[in-house]
């Protein structure tokens, strides 16, 4: 199962066209951060130019320019979520993509945006590992505070990785998790759970593995995503018999099993969660109980219901 550049952007909906001078969206959420407190991180989602990798399961896309954005553009949006956001000790800059892809964030804007972040503790950006070089190095020491670069692995697993048309490797994604640490660079990665082509405990199995691929290569922080269908491709796929999105007790499951190592922080994904649900009876408290997790990083007891089928 492989799908080229041009099957994959076939099977697209339409794209929202944000304003390059306003992030698309930000918020503050609370995390447990490497100083194993509960802090709130500011989150902004910055408009820009779209991801040049076109993995089989994104959708981000949809909040993404054609076009690099106006010099000047990155910062000013910045400078608005925070002039809206309540103080916070972390910053998340997101976008969509690589946040050193020169053609999403202008190189020439990169002083202004460290200036404006250097008063946070961490300043965690999103970034493809072939897109890792010195340059990583470089903003830090201009932010003049800690980086942390968040990398999607998604899988482990070779043969599935390669389906994903994310163009890269395990060994692209240790080379780039090596040259950061050199740096003094914390690393978060992204795991999928249940990519296209696999069955339920497939799934579930090469997510764990994932996991701990992640830390051996010193991975502190890792996000577990359940696959989502709704960026086109992917719902083609479910149609035609090679797609299903993970149910939320195989999300449980993983969560549990990669928390138990104590290797890192593990997080589960939460946006959207409840159409994993199977029982609708029980999923306030199993999304309560996969929150508090997420916050303390402690094994919470399991969500007995009734109803469950």
């Amino acid at each position: 199962m492989q799908f080229s550049d041009e099957q994959i952007i076939a099977a697209r909906g339409a794209r929202s066209i944000p304003a390059p001078w306003r992030p698309y969206h930000f918020l503050a959420e609370e995390e447990r951060t490497a100083t194993g407190l509960i802090e709130d991180v500011a989150t902004i989602f910055l408009t820009n130019r779209e991801c040049p990798f076109r993995c089989l399961m994104c959708d981000l896309w949809k909040n993404t320019t054609t076009e690099t954005v106006p010099l000047g553009a990155i910062p000013a949006q910045i400078e608005f979520a925070l002039q809206q956001l309540p103080s916070c000790k972390h910053i998340k800059l997101y976008n969509s993509g690589n946040f050193f892809d020169a053609k999403a964030i202008p190189r020439a804007d990169h002083p202004l945006i460290a200036a404006q972040v250097s008063h946070f503790q961490t300043v965690i950006v999103e970034n493809h590992p072939r897109l890792c070089s010195q340059q990583c190095g470089e903003f830090q020491k201009l932010c003049g505070t800690q980086l942390e670069v968040a990398m999607g692995l998604e899988t482990s697993n070779k043969s599935t990785l390669a389906t994903l048309n994310k163009q890269m490797t395990t060994d692209d994604f240790a080379r780039a998790c090596e040259l950061l640490q050199r740096d003094q660079i914390r690393l978060r990665s992204f795991v999928l759970l249940r990519p296209p082509g696999l069955t339920e405990e497939q799934g579930i199995e090469q997510s764990i593995e994932s996991v701990r691929f992640a830390f051996d290569c010193g991975v502190q922080c890792c996000a577990i995503i359940p696959t989502r269908k709704g960026n086109g491709i992917l719902d083609r796929l479910e149609k035609g018999g090679l797609f299903a999105s993970p149910s939320l007790r195989s999300l449980e499951r993983v969560f549990n099993e990669c928390l138990s190592w104590n290797r890192g922080r593990v997080f589960v994904d939460l946006w959207d969660i409840e159409r994993f649900a199977s029982c609708h009876e029980c999923l306030p408290a199993r999304i309560h109980r996969l929150h508090q997790m997420n916050l303390h990083q402690q094994l919470r007891p399991p969500v007995v219901c009734g109803y469950c089928p």
